[in-house]
């Protein structure tokens, strides 16, 4: 996947503010990675298929510390 990440279309949150200080994503087959939109070029947070599944189900069930 990380070859994959300089050509890939990027999605930002449509909630995203004016000042767009927002994280960017990007959902393969072969997991998820999460970038800072303020910093593009600083590289990637890039999780496998498990631990991406993992995430989305911690935060589904609000099991996140505030």
């Amino acid at each position: 996947m990380t070859a994959d990440l300089a050509r890939a279309q990027w999605r930002k949150s449509s909630r995203s503010g004016a000042g767009n200080d927002c994280v960017e994503l990007l959902v393969h087959t072969t997991g998820a990675a999460i970038r800072d939109s303020k910093n593009a070029d600083h590289g990637s947070l890039v999780l496998g298929a498990a631990p991406w599944r993992g995430f989305l189900g911690a935060v589904k069930d609000d099991r996140l510390a505030h």
